[in-house]
């Protein structure tokens, strides 16, 4: 997957509708917040992380560290500001050399590490986005599926016992494969077409969506099977 297009493209799509509506807009998938803290936490992540990768960081950079770090507060001079944070990280990515390691908060990652991540954590709050002005939001199935993957790599090994129960998903979209298949039983991730305590089966935008605590499991086309205690524990373990 070319990661570096991608963030390119979900930056413009998160672009769009946030300039594209009243920043005072809250956004319910983040309790507190409006469109306008939204922008300003996702393009601050950006820079934040293109800072990390083009001074070859080997240890934590402070958000109050990041060189312009904070949008400006005319509306235009946000835009610009936003924008100019995708090339920043692209850029710096390509300059570092994609396998040089550098400081990421899972230990030392190459720094591609840090284009893959940061696609994901856009495309999640695009759908935030999207979900407060009412906007549809789609995204490509395997690109889903993908961002599913990280997400469980990511908290599985943060996530807290569930009581020796297992939890397996299954995206329905055709071409997936393996890809489209999670398991997660006493507390590692694999790849596998079997059963779990509960299944839960659906679209693999969908089972980010309700994964990723965007979407209840009714709102969507997921089906959920076996004991719905377990997801709910997922669910529960993994507010962040």
């Amino acid at each position: 997957m070319d990661f570096a297009a991608e963030f390119h493209a979900q930056n413009q799509g998160f672009a769009d509708l946030i300039f594209g509506s009243d920043l005072a807009t809250p956004v319910p998938t983040c309790p507190g917040w409006t469109l306008k803290q939204l922008f300003r936490h996702v393009g601050g992540g950006n820079r934040w992380a293109a800072q990390i990768v083009s001074d070859r960081l080997q240890e934590a950079l402070a958000h109050a560290d990041t060189r312009d770090g904070r949008a400006p507060s005319e509306l235009d001079e946000a835009r610009t500001w936003f924008h100019g944070a995708t090339g920043l990280l692209v850029d710096a990515v390509a300059d570092a050399g994609a396998h040089t390691a550098v400081w990421t908060f899972t230990g030392p990652r190459p720094a591609s590490w840090w284009l893959r991540r940061r696609v994901h954590e856009v495309l999640v709050h695009r759908a935030d986005a999207a979900i407060a002005v009412g906007a549809e939001f789609t995204v490509r199935p395997e690109l889903a599926a993908d961002c599913l993957t990280e997400w469980f790599e990511l908290v599985v090994p943060r996530m807290p016992d569930l009581g020796g129960k297992s939890l397996h998903l299954h995206a329905t979209d055709e071409g997936l494969g393996q890809a489209g298949e999670w398991t997660i039983a006493d507390g590692e991730l694999t790849h596998s077409h079997g059963k779990g305590d509960v299944a839960v089966r659906g679209p693999a935008t969908d089972l980010l969506l309700v994964i990723t605590r965007r979407r209840a499991v009714g709102e969507t086309a997921v089906e959920v099977f076996g004991d719905d205690a377990v997801l709910q524990t997922w669910l529960d373990g993994t507010g962040f």
